[in-house]
């Protein structure tokens, strides 16, 4: 069935991870492939916004991404699904799209809330992004 599935998630959204975890523990389980959770850290976008944000930013929002995520994980994945942890910093669905080829993902699991077309239409939407660039399938759970 699937050898690798990629659950993409964000920290911050327990709606992003709450309905597709319990997805991708299953399918994980159901085929004895590997679980892959994956968060991205959003850079600022440009250097003037950057600016704004203190020098080591970066390091303490990757520092307290990567303890949330170990606790998500001790907390939320039984012991007996193999699962591996990735962690990025950049732009969510470009990191997304490259995790996809570092672990050989034949499918991404993405939590994703309900349509917010005014949302969709100022910023878009990275679960769009993926699923129209993605080289595999993409199963997407709405929250």
């Amino acid at each position: 069935m699937f050898n690798n599935v990629l659950l993409t998630l964000d920290l911050n959204t327990k709606a992003s991870w709450k309905k597709a975890l319990p997805q991708a523990i299953e399918m994980v389980r159901v085929s004895g492939g590997t679980l892959h959770i994956m968060t991205v850290v959003p850079d600022m976008g440009t250097p003037l916004v950057e600016g704004f944000f203190p020098q080591d930013f970066e390091e303490k929002a990757i520092a307290a991404a990567s303890t949330a995520l170990n606790k998500l994980v001790e907390d939320n994945v039984p012991a007996d699904i193999k699962v591996k942890q990735h962690l990025s910093f950049g732009k969510i669905h470009k990191k997304v799209l490259a995790t996809i080829d570092k672990t050989e993902a034949d499918l991404i699991i993405i939590g994703a809330p309900l349509p917010d077309r005014i949302r969709e239409f100022l910023v878009g939407s990275n679960a769009d992004r993926v699923v129209s660039r993605s080289p595999v399938s993409v199963l997407v759970v709405r929250g």
